[in-house]
């Protein structure tokens, strides 16, 4: 049976950017915009504030993991904040992949790594709508570990570098993902997956996604009548079932097209349709270009034409 969870993450080609360790002494405060940049961090010691494109701060301490998919705009500080309107000096590069913020007179009370990494994948924002907005794990040691590896393995220039950060962030986002399941976690494939009755109906979906599905079938596959399984999964998910399937099934199709798998009659019913002109509409109307030209621009693209 095909890991659902498995395959999006691989589809998203994670690669690192940068991974830093901050030190802070309080008090501090930063902020950053990014552009839908994946973000994580894990805090080492003491604790810090965290709020993300606006919602409500969370309280991070020591243990805690969060992983942003796509961040717009992140705000940290210390538990206790400055006051308003007092500014906090630009963080001191230490060497080595460390910074310290905060006042320069205060011991540190908080150590954190973070960092950013890329979703090579150009169909990114669309996987990424699959994926909770928000990630908040705590005590889980293996999280720390992985950001370490991460850490470690992208200051140095060892041969097969990037192969082996490309399989640690893939290794890292699956766990922060599988370790957020349950009605916590915001809506996305992985609070999906931890409901033992839609999960059936996800892999299933990924198992056999040229399979005319229907609300009818896929609420038989997880045991549970059309209505509840239509309002249980697009709660859960945050899609309707058949918008979930028509997602996944332009994800595949964008994947075969840029390595140039097929002609688009062949793609089509690889990926769930009757005929290239069925496809071509459905294709066209998702993602604003035909097939054939999608297919020609990406591999330009990718060519550095």
């Amino acid at each position: 049976m095909i890991d659902p969870l498995a395959e999006v993450v691989t589809l998203l080609q994670p690669g690192a950017r940068f991974s830093k360790l901050v030190l802070g002494a309080s008090p501090w405060r930063i902020s950053r915009s990014d552009a839908g940049e994946p973000f994580y961090c894990v805090i080492l010691e003491g604790g810090c504030r965290i709020a993300i494109d606006g919602h409500q701060p969370i309280e991070l301490l020591s243990g805690d993991f969060v992983l942003i998919p796509a961040a717009y705009g992140v705000a940290m500080s210390s538990l206790e904040p400055p006051p308003p309107g007092v500014e906090t000096p630009a963080p001191i590069a230490l060497g080595n992949g460390e910074f310290r913020i905060g006042a320069p007179d205060n011991p540190i009370d908080a150590r954190m790594m973070a960092g950013h990494c890329s979703f090579g994948s150009p169909d990114a924002s669309l996987l990424v709508s699959l994926l909770p907005q928000l990630v908040h794990v705590r005590g889980e040691q293996r999280l720390a570990t992985l950001v370490q590896l991460v850490r470690e393995e992208s200051r140095e220039q060892r041969p097969a570098r990037e192969v082996v950060l490309a399989r640690l962030l893939e290794v890292l986002l699956i766990e922060a993902l599988r370790s957020a399941a349950g009605t916590n976690a915001s809506p996305g494939l992985v609070r999906g997956l931890a409901d033992g009755r839609l999960a059936a109906a996800i892999r299933a979906l990924h198992d056999r996604p040229t399979h005319a599905w229907t609300v009818a079938e896929l609420a038989k596959e997880a045991a549970l009548s059309r209505s509840t399984f239509f309002e249980r999964f697009s709660r859960a998910v945050g899609v309707a079932p058949i918008e979930y399937l028509l997602t996944w099934r332009m994800a595949l199709a964008k994947d075969l097209l840029r390595r140039n798998a097929g002609r688009v009659a062949e793609i089509a019913q690889r990926v769930g349709y009757s005929s290239a002109s069925t496809f071509s509409v459905a294709f066209t109307r998702h993602v604003g270009r035909p097939p054939a030209q999608y297919a020609r621009e990406e591999r330009a693209a990718a060519n550095g034409a």
